[in-house]
């Protein structure tokens, strides 16, 4: 895996990219490094930051817990766990709690015994929808635990 340290000022303009796709406030990072997984997707990681750039959306990486934590989530049942941990997106019937989300927002997707981060996914429909439907796709899982970026990221050290 090839990778490479940015400029400071290639970092603040990432680092300003990222906190305004997941709207939450990130602390001041000096330097980050870019890890080349394949044509457009690479680990970002810099002091108190982990994530993944696929395409044009940032991803937090699922070891951030307190990053992660500022995300809104669904937290589904045991039964949907080895599917989310599989790939699989979070279907209306195994969610049994959630906080607000609007379409199209980053969600965490958290299962009820433990509270583990075990996702990360964009939403398909707002939170408010949720209630009325009894089935369907609520989250498109795009990062999950034992997938290829959790596999890529375990082997890098900062």
């Amino acid at each position: 895996m090839k990778s490479n340290l940015i400029s400071k000022s290639e970092t603040a303009e990432v680092v300003k990219e990222i906190s305004s796709q997941w709207k939450i406030d990130l602390p001041r990072i000096k330097n980050l490094k870019f890890h080349y997984l394949e044509d457009d997707v690479l680990i970002i990681t810099g002091s108190g930051l982990k994530a993944i750039k696929t395409g044009d959306v940032y991803l937090p990486f699922l070891t951030e817990t307190e990053i992660l934590k500022k995300f809104p989530y669904v937290m589904v049942d045991m039964g949907a766990v080895k599917f989310m941990c599989n790939g699989a997106n979070v279907m209306r019937p195994g969610i049994t709690n959630y906080s607000q989300f609007e379409k199209d927002q980053l969600v965490c997707i958290i299962e009820e015994s433990q509270h583990k981060f075990l996702a990360v996914g964009l939403s398909c429909v707002p939170s408010s929808e949720m209630e009325s439907l009894s089935k369907g796709e609520i989250v498109k899982n795009m990062h999950y635990i034992s997938d290829k970026y959790w596999e890529s990221g375990k082997s890098i050290r900062d």
